[in-house]
């Protein structure tokens, strides 16, 4: 649940497991007329070329993740190094989530007057950024189907999409930390309605 404390703006903290769907919430509520800041697209624009982060990473892998003759990252090769390694993917996490925290309390200065914003982060909760929320929408699905979406819009093998999944907290522990939980099963677009719902929801306090 997002924290108590009152906001002078509504803000929804979407998130979701891997491939559960939030990116086709979040267009829609962009299409509602909300701002739209994305943890996905912050901890990309970290890691560009020659960025202090990128730097960093270079650094501690080298080549391996090295586009030849550049200073970008391969973010395939990079992938593949940290979902198979979870101490690996904590130093990444460790080195990008203070970036996103700085970079989503920069935007919401920005959009200090908007009457309602939406944070879409898929690793809410693992990264403890319940705080920046009034409230938390999560993107529910089946682990079949969630598995059978990844390995579709990835390419994966099921191993490899398997093991992508497996790197975030499972949905049935973030079910019961949620306001809201939207479920993406069956017909493509079924969660509208809830959504609509949710959103016209006066929220509490």
């Amino acid at each position: 649940m997002a924290p108590g404390e009152p906001f002078s703006q509504r803000r929804i903290g979407l998130t979701g497991g891997i491939a559960s769907g939030k990116s086709s919430v979040g267009h829609w509520l962009a299409q509602q007329g909300l701002p739209v800041l994305d943890a996905d697209q912050f901890a990309r624009e970290a890691l560009e070329p020659d960025s202090q982060a990128t730097r960093t990473v270079l650094q501690r892998y080298g080549s391996s993740v090295q586009i030849k003759g550049g200073t970008a990252i391969n973010r395939a090769a990079l992938g593949r190094i940290v979902f198979q390694d979870p101490d690996e993917r904590r130093w990444l996490e460790q080195l990008i989530h203070p970036i996103v925290r700085e970079r989503f309390d920069q935007e919401l200065s920005l959009h200090a007057k908007t009457p309602a914003v939406v944070l879409m982060i898929p690793l809410l909760f693992e990264a403890g950024l319940e705080s920046l929320c009034s409230e938390i929408w999560l993107v529910d699905c089946d682990e079949s189907q969630q598995l059978k979406r990844l390995i579709a819009r990835d390419g994966l093998s099921p191993e490899a999409a398997q093991a992508r999944i497996a790197a975030q907290w499972p949905l049935n522990r973030k079910r019961g930390l949620a306001d809201h939980v939207l479920a993406n099963r069956g017909q493509p677009g079924g969660w509208r309605p809830q959504a609509r719902a949710f959103l016209t929801k006066v929220p509490a306090g």
